[in-house]
């Protein structure tokens, strides 16, 4: 089998998007599990995110451009070229990936969040998906749409900047560390509305496996709305819009010096 196959891609996209789970949501069932505070905060939460992802795109990101979320291969096929025929498979690979990772963890922790929330209520089921207002009344329904939107476009239109070969990205092959630091300040900015999905396979795959273990609420949010869909229609919305703004409003100013590398996204011609 030829080197940087397509099947090459689809694992990388699995294992990348495997990694970034374990980290993403093992740190909030270490937190959740430990309500003194005593192994972690929402600092740590935000921080074992981001270096999930940087982790997860260091994985990925040479076999298939480091993708890890279905929000950014669907903007990269509409405004980059990413061709559409993978579209699909990428989804299913980092959605898989992300349902096997949440598994891992949710049996890994089966002692500890047994013994914080036996019934397994909404009071451990954001170990595995978001809820609006991070599960406490008060955020509705639009507030969390909209929070979804605005969180994935700065995510979106800052990866474009970093990418980008005629833009300075970041060398020596940093755009990864870079881009896990901007998971980290969306986190310690935009996670109180919604959690700060940002990535419909993050929240799609770890529900499905808190659903099928236990979890009967999954689908719903703390009110008993169904809530599975916003925080995959969401980001994608709020993806489009980060990368046209990026292609439309800044990337034709850019001077045409394609001499620099672009060390993640190899393949998503600007």
């Amino acid at each position: 089998m030829a080197k940087n196959s397509y099947v090459g891609e689809l694992w990388a996209e699995f294992f990348g998007t495997m990694i970034l789970i374990l980290f993403g949501v093992g740190v909030v069932a270490q937190v959740v599990t430990t309500p003194d505070g005593s192994l972690g905060d929402h600092d740590s939460i935000a921080w074992a995110w981001g270096i999930g992802v940087i982790l997860g795109i260091y994985v990925s990101g040479r076999l298939s451009g480091g993708h890890i979320n279905p929000a950014v291969t669907i903007a990269f096929a509409v405004f980059q070229g990413f061709p559409w025929r993978k579209v699909g498979p990428y989804i299913l690979a980092q959605t898989a990936g992300a349902f096997v990772a949440a598994l891992i963890v949710r049996f890994t922790y089966a002692d500890l969040i047994a013994k914080v929330d036996p019934q397994h209520t909404i009071d451990s089921q954001g170990i595995f998906s978001t809820l609006p207002g991070n599960g406490v009344d008060g955020v509705g329904i639009p507030t969390a749409f909209l929070d979804q939107i605005v969180g994935t476009a700065i995510l979106l239109f800052v990866v474009c900047a970093l990418v980008h070969v005629r833009n300075n990205p970041p060398l020596s092959n940093l755009a990864p560390v870079v881009i896990g630091l901007l998971v980290v300040g969306i986190g310690m900015a935009w996670g109180a509305n919604a959690g700060y999905a940002i990535n419909p396979a993050r929240d799609f795959g770890p529900r499905l496996a808190s659903f099928i273990t236990g979890y009967e609420t999954a689908w719903l949010d703390q009110n008993g709305v169904v809530y599975f869909w916003l925080p995959i229609v969401a980001p994608i919305i709020g993806g489009l819009i980060g990368t046209a703004l990026f292609k439309y409003l800044i990337a034709p100013y850019l001077p045409a010096d394609e001499t620099a590398p672009q060390p993640v996204g190899r393949d998503i011609p600007q």
